[in-house]
C-alpha cells in the first residue's frame, strides 16, 4: 500500500498526517510513478493553512513537486514508458510514496541529473527561470534585489543572475545565510534583521536604486521594496512567506516613481506543453553547464512532513528541502 500525507483539516504543521492509501491504476493520459524524492515549497504551506484553496477540497494530499520512476502507463500514453526517470513541478498530490500523474505535467530527467536533484529544483528552478528570463529580462546591465537570498529559489536565482552578468543584491536574516548567498552568486547581501535594506540598497547603487525587486516575502518587505526601485522599474511579488500584502492603493506605484508591478506564478508561464518543455530544458541546461548548482540542505522522511513545514516556517531552513518516501 502506498503512503501519503493527507490533510483532513486546515491549520498548522500538525495537520499533516501520514496514511496508507489505495492507488488505482493510471487512467488515460496518466502514468504511475514510484517517487524517489519530493520537494517542499512555501506554496505547500499556503494550501495547508487555507490561504490558497485546494481544488479538490478536504481531504487532500499536498505538494506540487517530485521525481521518480515510471512503473505503469495508462491508455493513450506514447511519450513515456515504464522505467523512465521523470519529474514535475506543478501537479497536486506530491506528498506520497507512489502516485498517478498526468503526462502533460511530466518531463524526462536527463541521465546526468539525479532524481533527488530533479525533485529539488523543478519548481524552484523553473521559477527562477521565468523570473530572470521572462518576467524581466536580466542581463549585464541589470542591478536587482532578491529577497530571501538563501532560500531555495534565492540560491538558484543568485547563481543564474550572476551567470547572466547582473549585479545581484540579496537579503537574508543571519550571517550563516549571508555567507551562503555570497557563495552562490550574490555580490552584496544585506542582513534585514540588523540593517535597513532600503538604505543599504541606495548606498550600493549610489542612490539610483535597482531595476527590479524579486519579492517572495510579502507583508514584511512591503512597501519598503518599492523604495529600492529606480523610476519606472519593476516590483515582482511572487510569494508571501510573511503573509499577503493587503489593502494596496495602486496609486503608490505613481508616488514611488511610476513603477510597474506584477504578481506572477509559475503555472501561468508553463501552461502549454511547449512552454513547459522550454522552461525545463533551460533549467536542465544551466545545471548541466555547472553555472547553477542545486543545494539539498535538508531532508526529512515523508512521515516527518510536519517537522519539515515547522522548520520552513520558522526560517530554520536554507536552500532546498526534500521529503524522502
Amino acid at each position: 500500500m502506498a503512503q501519503a500525507i493527507v490533510v483532513r483539516a486546515l491549520g498548522g504543521p500538525e495537520v499533516l498526517k501520514i496514511e496508507g492509501i489505495t492507488l488505482s491504476p493510471p487512467g488515460p493520459g496518466e502514468v504511475q510513478i514510484r517517487q524517489v524524492a519530493i520537494g517542499v515549497n512555501f506554496i505547500d504551506v499556503y494550501f495547508r493553512t487555507g490561504l490558497y484553496k485546494s481544488a479538490e477540497g478536504l481531504p487532500f494530499i499536498p505538494g506540487k513537486e517530485g521525481a521518480g520512476i515510471v512503473t505503469a502507463v495508462g491508455d493513450n500514453v506514447s511519450t513515456f514508458a515504464v522505467g523512465d526517470r521523470v519529474a514535475y513541478a506543478s501537479s497536486d498530490g506530491a506528498y506520497s510514496s507512489e502516485r498517478n500523474v498526468e503526462v502533460s505535467q511530466l518531463v524526462k530527467v536527463p541521465d546526468d541529473i539525479t532524481l533527488e536533484t530533479a525533485a529539488a529544483m523543478m519548481l524552484k528552478g523553473m521559477t527562477a527561470q521565468y523570473l530572470l528570463n521572462q518576467t524581466f529580462k536580466v542581463g549585464p546591465e541589470t542591478t536587482l534585489l532578491f529577497h530571501a537570498a538563501a532560500g531555495g529559489v534565492g540560491l538558484i536565482a543568485g547563481q543564474w543572475a550572476k551567470a547572466l552578468g547582473a549585479t545581484v543584491i540579496g537579503t537574508a536574516g543571519s550571517q550563516d545565510k549571508i555567507d551562503l548567498a555570497l557563495a552562490h552568486g550574490y555580490d552584496h547581501v544585506i542582513n534585514y534583521r540588523t540593517d535597513n535594506f532600503v538604505t543599504r540598497v541606495k548606498e550600493i547603487t549610489n542612490g539610483k536604486g535597482v531595476d527590479v525587486v524579486y519579492d517572495s516575502v510579502g507583508r514584511d518587505t512591503f512597501p519598503a521594496s518599492l523604495d529600492c526601485i529606480r523610476p519606472r522599474g519593476l516590483w515582482v511579488s511572487f510569494g508571501n512567506s510573511s503573509g499577503p500584502v493587503e489593502g494596496v492603493n495602486i496609486g503608490i506605484l505613481a508616488q514611488k516613481g511610476s513603477l510597474f508591478a506584477t504578481r506572477p506564478t509559475l503555472f501561468s508561464y508553463v501552461s502549454t506543453r511547449p512552454a513547459l518543455e522550454a522552461c525545463a530544458n533551460s533549467l536542465f541546461d544551466v545545471v548541466q553547464s555547472n553555472k547553477v548548482r542545486i543545494n539539498i540542505n535538508q531532508t526529512y522522511a515523508l512521515a516527518d512532513a510536519s517537522k519539515a513545514h515547522a522548520d520552513l516556517e520558522a526560517r530554520k531552513t536554507s536552500g532546498t528541502t526534500l521529503l524522502i518516501p
